[in-house]
């Protein structure tokens, strides 16, 4: 729709209560009360296998990766919380990224990400928040032709912030999460209408 942003949202994360599942609907709240259009997304249900050029060449591009990919095509805007393993993102994320990056003949180069707008986000249980994992997220999203916005959020202590229905504990913080979706929103929709 003309003017009407759509956001796609998503964590990093395949684990059933994951906190960034959670802080990521919450930042797509505050995109649709931006106006708009949010789909939420879980990535459990785009399994892939491990990213392999010849397994590429054997059967091609994964049915998951496909569907994934014609979905972030129809949209403007990506809303990422992605956990901290180790100091960076988690390889579900990355692989997914690295699928979904494939071109298929008479595609072009990167359709999925050239031209998006994205908010990052991150919850983890220690007191950084993922704040590591983020930079090497906007690295890697930066170098595929997205639009990262500055903004960003790494929450730290994730088990003490959300309660039991989703909702964060802390009323600033979801405030400040609600206000990157809302940020995405409003750059989607500008580059949308330019």
């Amino acid at each position: 729709m003309p003017g009407i942003p759509r956001i796609l949202a998503f964590a990093g994360s395949t684990r059933k209560a994951s906190f960034n599942k959670m802080l990521v609907r919450v930042a797509a709240a505050g995109a649709a009360d931006a106006g708009a259009e949010t789909t939420v997304v879980d990535l459990l249900d785009y399994r892939m296998p491990v990213y392999d050029g010849d397994l590429e060449a054997r059967e091609g591009i994964p049915a998951s990766a496909r569907k994934l990919k014609e979905m972030m095509k129809a949209h403007d805007g990506l809303l990422i919380a992605a956990p901290e393993y180790n100091g960076s993102l988690t390889a579900v994320l990355k692989n997914t990224i690295d699928w979904v990056s494939r071109p298929e003949e008479g595609e072009a180069t990167l359709a999925a990400f050239d031209g998006k707008v994205a908010g990052l986000l991150a919850a983890s249980p220690g007191g950084l928040g993922g704040l590591r994992g983020l930079a090497h997220l906007r690295q890697i999203l930066s170098g595929i032709r997205v639009m990262v916005v500055p903004e960003q959020l790494a929450v730290p202590r994730a088990g003490d912030a959300f309660a039991k229905d989703g909702n964060m504990n802390d009323a600033a913080q979801e405030a400040a999460v609600r206000a990157i979706g809302a940020r995405v929103a409003e750059v989607a929709s500008r580059l949308k209408d330019a």
